[in-house]
């Protein structure tokens, strides 16, 4: 009995030498698979303008080698010469910057901002080759790239380096189609909500081209949709086979805010904007009356209007930023009511008529006739303005006629 058990035992002992020895060569591989995970974070929304779309960044863990890194490509250095320049024309230089997880996730705790994270459901290939391309990025000589809000930021530029690592990938949707509905304002308008005053200044430098719809893939330049359409995105490998690109989603930070707490009070520009008409309109009406030009009121509201529109044609003329041109915007607001200033002022003080006030009467008249149908949208905000160099402009012509 005891000789049939031993070579009872001896014959699966073989049997079962292959399968060990199989496991023994798999055990490494299988170790460095589950050392590495990687995955796409999204920021919440702030409080301030360069924070209202969010932010995305890849985490990097390997376990084994105790890595825990986050791949942030929305570093850019505020102190660089003429930064503001820069910026305005276009040419702001971002760059890949690297840091320690702890740190990532204390910065967004204070700020008040939750972070989610998607598990990237990678094949140890396709991992080692989106750190790869990390990794090549992050060279002294590769980190910096041209910054373009729309086409190339922090949220574009993660997704197009997961894109490049996977084989298959698709998406759920349609992502080149344009018949959306929605446009690049439809977008800035939805992450300013409760910002009137970052939507005011968004709205102003942004042209008639922010006002075509978008496809899309164009819209994952805000990082909530990059996020959105992963979730649904599937790789499919040669054999055909299908998985989820996300494995599973998780809030690693949660501060207990929402974006109603990030909402900034106080006067809005449409309240702002109707207080200076009511407050002009007084006074002209005081000025006719008094047969006064209140020339001083009308040195004020043009100096004003052509410093705006000196901004404006600015981007309009010279800004590589996507879809600031054209700007109707420059009908209201121009450089010639800087420009042609000191001839205009000296007409009214001289109670002449002013060619410029003739033909500022006509141009505002005929912008605010056919507001509806120009083809950009405008905030409200701006009627109320241009009414204020309306009236200004018909004081002077009332004034003139008058004293003929």
């Amino acid at each position: 009995m005891k000789r049939k058990l031993l070579i009872s035992v001896y014959f699966i002992l073989c049997s079962l030498c292959p399968h060990i020895a199989t496991a023994q060569e798999q055990t490494p591989r299988e170790k460095i698979t589950d050392s590495i995970r990687i995955s796409l974070l999204t920021c919440a929304s702030g409080g301030e303008i360069y924070s209202l779309f969010g932010h995305t960044a890849i985490r990097y863990e390997n376990f084994t080698r105790n890595i825990d890194a986050v791949f942030n490509y929305g570093m850019f250095n505020f102190n660089a010469p003429n930064f503001i320049l820069r910026f305005a024309l276009g040419e702001t230089d971002y760059q890949l910057g690297a840091t320690n997880y702890e740190h990532f996730v204390a910065e967004y705790n204070y700020l008040g901002r939750d972070v989610w994270q998607q598990t990237l459901n990678l094949t140890p290939d396709e991992k080692e080759h989106l750190f790869n391309l990390l990794q090549e990025n992050y060279r002294p000589e590769n980190r910096e790239y041209r910054y373009n809000f729309f086409y190339d930021n922090c949220a574009t530029r993660p997704r197009d380096q997961i894109e490049k690592a996977i084989d298959g990938l698709q998406y759920a949707d349609n992502m080149t189609d344009n018949n959306t509905g929605v446009s690049f304002r439809d977008l800035l308008h939805k992450y300013s909500e409760g910002h009137p005053w970052s939507r005011f200044g968004m709205d102003m430098c942004m042209g008639s081209e922010a006002d075509k719809p978008i496809n899309r893939r164009l819209m994952m330049f805000v990082p909530f949709y990059v996020q959105e359409y992963f979730n649904t995105a599937q790789i499919i490998d040669k054999e055909g086979k299908a998985r989820p690109l996300i494995s599973s989603e998780e809030k690693i930070v949660e501060t207990g805010l929402t974006a109603a707490d990030h909402r900034s009070s106080g006067i809005t520009p449409m309240q702002s904007a109707l207080l200076l008409f009511i407050l002009v309109t007084a006074a002209t009406i005081y000025g006719i009356r008094r047969r006064k030009t209140l020339w001083g009121l009308d040195l004020i509201l043009f100096f004003c209007a052509g410093i705006a529109g000196c901004i404006l044609a600015f981007l309009a003329l010279f800004s590589q930023h996507p879809a600031v041109s054209p700007n109707y915007l420059l009908f209201v607001f121009h450089p010639l009511h800087l420009f042609c200033l000191p001839w205009m002022i000296n007409k009214v003080r001289k109670r002449q008529k002013s060619r410029y006030m003739v033909l500022n009467f006509i141009v505002l008249t005929l912008f605010i006739l056919l507001w509806a149908i120009i083809p950009q949208r405008f905030d409200l905000a701006v009627l109320p303005l241009a009414l204020c160099l309306l009236v200004r402009s018909a004081s002077n012509l009332i004034l003139t006629s008058k004293k003929r």
